[in-house]
Order: C-alpha cells, then structure tokens, then sequence
C-alpha cells in the first residue's frame, strides 16, 4: 500500500500528481527559454521520447524542430520530432552549436561513470548555443529510480540483492544477481560539486521538496525564468 501511493506521488505522467505538478513546473523553464530564442528554433533531445513533447503543449511552436537522440532507433509521429541514433557521449555527427538547445531530463545519470558523464556535458556544451539539463540530486533521501530510502548509498552487492529479490519502485526484479548488478551499477546520481566540475562556470537550479533539493537543472544564460534569475553558488551545497 505504501509503495504504491509512492509511485502514484512519484509518477509525472499521472496528472495532477505531486511529481507532476513538478515536472510542469521546470518545464515552464524550458518554455521560457524557447521563447527568448528567435525562430525557426532547433532543439536535441538527449535520450528522450517523443510522449514528453506530446504532453506539452507545442501547438504555439509552428517553427520548432526537436530530434531525439537514443542509442536505439525510435519511431516518431509528431511532424515537428525526429529521431536519430548515437551515444551521448560522443555526438560526433553534428556540428558545434548546430542546435539553439540542447535539453535532457533525467539521462546523464545513466550514461556511465564520472568520465562518461564529463564526456556527455562537454558535448551538450559543444552542440548547443544554449542548454537545459536536469537531473536527480544524489542527496535527496528517496532514490528515484528505485523508490526505496538511501538506496543510492548503500553497498553495490546489497542494492543488487535487494533488487535480485524484490520489485522496487519503477524496477522489476531480475532473475540473478549478476542481472541486477549491472542494473543497479548503470545509475550514477550526480551531486552538486560534481555537476559544477563536469558543466564549469555553469549556472544551477535547485528543484527543491519540502525544502530539500530534488534534482538540479544546469542551465544557460538564455533561460531568465523568475526561479532562475539568482544562480546558485559552489558554496551552498555539500
């Protein structure tokens, strides 16, 4: 009972929940650094799916063109969405700046280790004249993925025993634990410091619950959203 009222809280595609209200709240972020960009307007999703851009209203975007970037091909409706495939952190197929925004909810921490993670924001940098980045704060006590408390911070052989034995938050158990080892191994939740080393001299939102930081979004200077108009500084955070 109690873990399904947490994924119902925890679900942004559920309208009107918690993490919904949320997610539409950060996205007015991004909305608002659309409109401060000139149109026609190009936008690459890294690692996202074409139902994020269904569930926002893109009707007032007639010169809007967004391609999704995954390591497995898509298939694609929406006549303003694209799809292509490469590796985020190596997106040697486009060129720099190619793209007004490069935008990416909740990926960057599934790419790999720290390197890995370097190598995808240096890319975001490279390819984009302005970016939007979000991802979940490795200090948050609830664990995003798999809806259990201080899961991140606990021993990589239990976290893959616990997974190996039980369905945890949007996870299903596998079937050995090898299986449940490279899943619980492929998530890296990043921290403050660690964003501020791999994106430097970036800026940094604070998406906070009950006064505790949720996520962060690394943002440009292009987005001048009312939550985003003081830039946060290293000494804030741990």
């Amino acid at each position: 009972m109690i873990t399904c009222m947490i994924k119902q809280l925890a679900n942004g595609w559920v309208k009107n929940s918690f993490a919904n209200r949320l997610r539409q709240r950060r996205m007015s972020l991004l909305l608002d650094m659309l409109s401060s960009t000139r149109p026609p307007i190009s936008v690459l999703d890294v690692g996202g799916q074409e139902e994020f851009w269904k569930a926002l209203d893109m009707s007032h975007w007639p010169q809007l063109h967004i391609t999704l970037l995954n390591l497995f091909p898509i298939n694609t409706n929406l006549p303003f969405v694209s799809s292509c495939v490469g590796d985020a952190r190596s997106m040697t197929m486009f060129a720099d700046h190619q793209f007004d925004i490069v935008f990416s909810n909740s990926v960057i921490e599934h790419v790999g280790g720290l390197r890995d993670q370097k190598a995808m924001a240096q890319e975001c940098l490279r390819i984009g004249n302005n970016y939007f980045v979000q991802t979940p704060n490795r200090y948050f006590p609830l664990e995003p993925h798999f809806l259990f408390p201080g899961f991140q911070f606990l021993p990589n052989t239990l976290r893959a025993f616990l997974h190996s034995r039980f369905n945890l938050g949007w996870w299903k158990r596998r079937s050995n634990f090898y299986a449940a080892l490279e899943e619980v191994e492929s998530i890296r939740l990043l921290t403050y410091r660690e964003l501020l080393y791999i994106f430097p001299g970036c800026n940094i939102w604070r998406e906070k619950v009950w006064g505790i930081t949720k996520s962060y979004v690394v943002y440009s200077q292009k987005a001048n959203h009312r939550l985003l108009r003081t830039p946060l500084r290293a000494a804030a955070e741990p």
